[in-house]
Protein backbone atom coordinates (compact mmCIF):
# COMPACT_ATOMS: atom_id res chain seq x y z
CA UNK A 1 0.00 0.00 0.00
CA UNK A 2 1.15 3.15 -0.87
CA UNK A 3 0.18 7.23 0.28
CA UNK A 4 0.43 9.19 -2.76
CA UNK A 5 3.27 11.01 -2.33
CA UNK A 6 4.29 9.68 0.44
CA UNK A 7 5.61 6.19 1.55
CA UNK A 8 5.03 2.98 0.63
CA UNK A 9 4.46 -0.45 2.35
CA UNK A 10 4.17 -3.51 1.36
CA UNK A 11 5.38 -7.70 2.10
CA UNK A 12 4.62 -10.51 0.03
CA UNK A 13 1.36 -12.36 0.92
CA UNK A 14 -0.53 -15.41 -1.17
CA UNK A 15 -3.62 -14.65 -2.39
CA UNK A 16 -5.37 -17.55 -0.56
CA UNK A 17 -3.62 -16.60 2.57
CA UNK A 18 -5.13 -13.10 2.63
CA UNK A 19 -8.80 -13.47 4.13
CA UNK A 20 -11.03 -10.52 4.41
CA UNK A 21 -10.40 -10.26 8.26
CA UNK A 22 -6.45 -10.14 8.02
CA UNK A 23 -6.92 -7.79 4.87
CA UNK A 24 -9.18 -5.20 6.95
CA UNK A 25 -6.92 -5.49 10.30
CA UNK A 26 -3.78 -4.65 8.04
CA UNK A 27 -5.77 -1.56 6.64
CA UNK A 28 -7.12 -0.37 10.25
CA UNK A 29 -3.11 -0.98 11.07
CA UNK A 30 -1.98 1.37 8.62
CA UNK A 31 -4.31 3.47 7.41
CA UNK A 32 -6.67 6.02 8.97
CA UNK A 33 -9.86 4.69 8.23
CA UNK A 34 -11.72 7.84 8.85
CA UNK A 35 -9.77 10.19 6.56
CA UNK A 36 -8.76 7.62 3.79
CA UNK A 37 -9.86 6.63 0.57
CA UNK A 38 -9.01 3.18 -0.39
CA UNK A 39 -8.50 2.58 -4.42
CA UNK A 40 -7.84 -0.66 -5.80
CA UNK A 41 -7.48 -3.32 -8.37
CA UNK A 42 -10.65 -4.99 -9.12
CA UNK A 43 -9.41 -8.40 -7.11
CA UNK A 44 -12.04 -9.31 -5.70
CA UNK A 45 -11.39 -9.52 -2.19
CA UNK A 46 -11.26 -5.72 -2.02
CA UNK A 47 -15.15 -6.05 -2.62
CA UNK A 48 -16.32 -6.03 1.56
CA UNK A 49 -14.35 -2.73 2.03
CA UNK A 50 -17.27 -0.85 1.06
CA UNK A 51 -18.43 -0.92 3.83
CA UNK A 52 -15.81 -0.20 6.37
CA UNK A 53 -13.83 2.41 3.95
CA UNK A 54 -14.38 4.81 0.81
CA UNK A 55 -13.69 2.92 -1.79
CA UNK A 56 -13.04 2.87 -5.30
CA UNK A 57 -11.58 0.30 -7.64
CA UNK A 58 -10.13 0.18 -10.90
CA UNK A 59 -10.98 -2.63 -13.74
CA UNK A 60 -8.12 -2.22 -15.89
CA UNK A 61 -9.63 -4.31 -18.54
CA UNK A 62 -11.41 -1.56 -19.24
CA UNK A 63 -9.62 1.75 -17.88
CA UNK A 64 -6.47 2.67 -15.96
CA UNK A 65 -7.66 5.99 -14.73
CA UNK A 66 -11.13 7.71 -14.03
CA UNK A 67 -9.95 11.06 -12.75
CA UNK A 68 -7.96 10.98 -9.26
CA UNK A 69 -8.67 7.61 -9.24
CA UNK A 70 -5.95 4.96 -10.21
CA UNK A 71 -3.58 2.17 -8.93
CA UNK A 72 -0.50 4.50 -10.93
CA UNK A 73 1.48 4.97 -7.69
CA UNK A 74 1.54 1.45 -6.39
CA UNK A 75 1.92 -0.26 -10.03
CA UNK A 76 4.91 2.32 -10.34
CA UNK A 77 6.39 0.62 -7.29
CA UNK A 78 5.71 -2.75 -8.51
CA UNK A 79 7.39 -1.96 -11.77
CA UNK A 80 10.67 -0.54 -10.13
CA UNK A 81 10.83 -3.92 -7.81
CA UNK A 82 10.63 -6.28 -10.44
CA UNK A 83 13.08 -4.03 -12.46
CA UNK A 84 15.29 -4.22 -9.41
CA UNK A 85 15.03 -7.80 -9.67
CA UNK A 86 15.06 -8.70 -12.68
CA UNK A 87 18.10 -6.34 -13.48
CA UNK A 88 19.98 -6.40 -10.45
CA UNK A 89 19.46 -9.46 -8.77
CA UNK A 90 18.26 -11.86 -11.79
CA UNK A 91 16.42 -14.21 -9.27
CA UNK A 92 14.81 -13.85 -6.05
CA UNK A 93 13.81 -16.64 -4.03
CA UNK A 94 10.51 -16.92 -2.05
CA UNK A 95 12.41 -17.24 1.54
CA UNK A 96 13.87 -14.27 0.88
CA UNK A 97 11.40 -12.19 -1.41
CA UNK A 98 9.78 -10.29 1.86
CA UNK A 99 13.86 -8.94 2.21
CA UNK A 100 13.98 -7.30 -1.36
CA UNK A 101 10.85 -6.02 -1.10
CA UNK A 102 11.50 -4.65 2.47
CA UNK A 103 14.82 -2.94 0.43
CA UNK A 104 12.96 -1.72 -1.84
CA UNK A 105 10.91 0.22 0.26
CA UNK A 106 13.34 1.88 2.06
CA UNK A 107 14.59 3.08 -1.44
CA UNK A 108 11.50 4.65 -2.49
CA UNK A 109 10.66 6.27 1.06
CA UNK A 110 14.06 7.43 0.90
CA UNK A 111 13.78 8.78 -2.74
CA UNK A 112 13.40 12.25 -1.72
CA UNK A 113 16.24 12.65 0.90
CA UNK A 114 19.73 13.74 -0.12
CA UNK A 115 22.18 10.58 -0.85
CA UNK A 116 24.32 11.53 1.87
CA UNK A 117 21.53 11.70 4.17
CA UNK A 118 20.57 8.15 3.31
CA UNK A 119 23.80 7.15 3.69
CA UNK A 120 24.08 8.15 7.50
CA UNK A 121 20.22 6.99 7.58
CA UNK A 122 21.23 3.48 6.22
CA UNK A 123 24.23 2.93 8.54
CA UNK A 124 22.34 4.16 11.95
CA UNK A 125 19.96 1.45 10.94
CA UNK A 126 22.70 -0.95 10.72
CA UNK A 127 24.62 -0.26 14.07
CA UNK A 128 20.71 -0.85 15.69
CA UNK A 129 20.85 -4.34 14.72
Amino acid sequence: MVERGGNVKAKSVAKNELNFMDFLKMIRKNINIAESLLVTDEYKAYNKMNSKIPHYSVNHSKEYVNGDIHTNTIESFWAILKRGIMGQFHWVSKKHLNAYINEFCYRYNAREIDSSSVFTMTLCNMLKT
